[in-house]
């Protein structure tokens, strides 16, 4: 007769199952689904997400878990870090209802349908109903899961693992005293970029064949994922072997797209790289979303904006772009690292991109406390990125309403993003110290060396060690600001001569 662990496993394999469907049928939400099927769609992701919650919270399943806990070996590493972690999943669970769970999915499968027409239109008034309507269930979700200091807490301990608002706050105050001087030296520096460079004719379908051709030199297994088209760029991993991405397009900005596949194939190579053996359980997961965010912006931004990357390229890129051939290698390395003030955050460079998230931070932290009301967002949006950048949006289309967040139910997402940059920047100093001849690799068009390296340094660990500890392993110290800080400071002063 299987052990108590072997069956808990396979329960617990069964909710992953579940929850697969739910991201796939999210997935079709985003991409194909008819317009008019987005009232019956909340229906199905409801039911199918309220399935995989009654599964998890079940009697049966608690009472494995706790004979698996007493008989089993913890010193196998696999067994600790999947009981840990089927633990922590199962007791957070428990103490939010199946119905709230039911209402939740529903009402974000409507949002998000609300969220497309209201951005088209720029109509926040269109949205603001389904925003709230969300709040107050985020609210009902932080207090059912219980805080100490803010209900925040509770909402980003469930991207973030052990993560608080009062040290993101404090995270951020450090950065910000580092970035606003910057984007004020570069801004103002004498030397700036022909930004004219990014907006020329690029035929669609040339743009999605070159896409395909760099997220495949990067790893992409397209064999085992797919790249398709949304409003808004994301990636699903239902499984190593099935992984969803999508990229938009814009007819004479083929570095928009070009860049949003580099982020997206990030994340695709990390679910990719997940060990199929253990596929449904906490060792086959992702630790973390701010690790997840490390994958992508390190091959979006480090990689994917370096000099060595075109070298190899940007020949190539001249070849199927011919408005480029007369634009020089200096010229287009400097286009696509120039900063400025911009509305959008997925389009922010990498010195304001941080800026933009404290931004929706500030924001969604002031929504969940009560301090600002659904209805002012706009009006407080606006008023803070014109503090942070010195812009005002001219629409709420390109203000309050670019993201799909907070209609998706992502309450205290937000800040995973900068994490994974300050991950990132510590993570690929460190591959470049362990590959002396990275660079040189990556000229000639070798990706592989890299996607290797995170593959036997991050991916294959699973949930095995939490962020803090797998980021101290991998680079030898803990979290900090100052290896991203000074990576900045180094790419940008040389780039803009200051």
């Amino acid at each position: 007769m299987p052990s108590a662990y072997e069956q808990l496993l396979e329960r617990y394999k069964e909710v992953h199952a579940v929850r697969s469907v739910v991201q796939l049928l999210e997935c079709d939400l985003q991409t194909f689904m008819p317009p008019q099927g987005a009232g019956y769609r909340s229906t199905q992701i409801g039911v199918v997400a309220a399935v995989a919650h009654q599964k998890l919270v079940s009697p049966e399943l608690a009472e494995l878990l706790q004979q698996a806990e007493v008989q089993s070996d913890r010193s196998d590493p696999a067994v600790a870090t999947n009981l840990r972690e089927i633990r922590r999943d199962r007791d957070r669970a428990a103490k939010v209802p199946t119905a709230l769970v039911q209402q939740i999915a529903s009402a974000t499968a409507l949002a998000v349908e609300a969220w497309k027409v209201a951005r088209a239109q720029s109509d926040f008034a269109h949205l603001a109903p389904h925003l709230e309507h969300l709040l107050d269930l985020e609210r009902q979700v932080a207090e059912h899961l219980g805080w100490q200091t803010e209900p925040y807490d509770a909402l980003i301990d469930q991207y973030e693992p052990d993560a608080r608002a009062a040290d993101i706050q404090q995270l951020f105050e450090s950065l910000k005293r580092e970035l606003v001087p910057l984007v004020s030296a570069i801004t103002s520096a004498r030397r700036q970029p022909n930004t004219a460079l990014l907006q020329m004719p690029a035929p669609i379908e040339k743009q999605t064949a070159f896409n395909h051709t760099v997220a495949a030199a990067m790893g992409f297994d397209f064999n085992a994922g797919r790249m398709d088209v949304s409003m808004h760029p994301f990636c699903a991993g239902l499984c190593p072997g099935d992984v969803r991405m999508t990229t938009r397009y814009e007819e004479r900005a083929p570095a928009v797209s070009l860049f949003s596949v580099m982020h997206e194939t990030g994340h695709g190579l990390y679910e990719q790289g997940l060990d199929p053996a253990h596929t449904g359980t906490p060792l086959g997961d992702v630790v973390s979303l701010g690790i997840h965010e490390s994958q992508s912006r390190l091959w979006e931004n480090m990689v994917g904006r370096s000099r060595p990357f075109w070298q190899y390229f940007y020949p190539k890129f001249q070849a199927e772009f011919s408005a480029w051939r007369d634009v020089s290698l200096e010229d287009w390395l400097f286009a696509i690292n120039a900063v400025q003030p911009s509305f959008i955050r997925v389009d922010a460079d990498e010195v304001t991109y941080g800026l933009h998230v404290m931004l929706r931070f500030d924001l969604e932290r002031q929504m969940l406390s009560g301090s600002l009301a659904v209805k002012d967002l706009p009006e407080a949006w606006n008023e803070g990125l014109r503090q942070l950048l010195g812009i005002t949006p001219p629409s709420d289309a390109e203000g309050c309403l670019q993201d799909v967040h907070w209609s998706a139910g992502l309450w205290g997402y937000f800040p995973t993003y900068t994490l994974g940059n300050l991950y990132a920047a510590q993570f690929f100093a460190a591959a470049n110290q362990a590959i002396p001849d990275l660079d040189e690799r990556i000229a000639r068009g070798d990706l592989r060396t890299l996607l290797d390296w995170l593959r036997a340094n991050i991916h294959r660990h699973g949930k095995r060690y939490r962020a803090p500890e797998l980021v101290e392993l991998v680079t030898g110290q803990p979290l900090s600001p100052q290896p991203y800080i000074e990576y900045l400071k180094r790419k940008y002063r040389s780039l803009y001569g200051l």
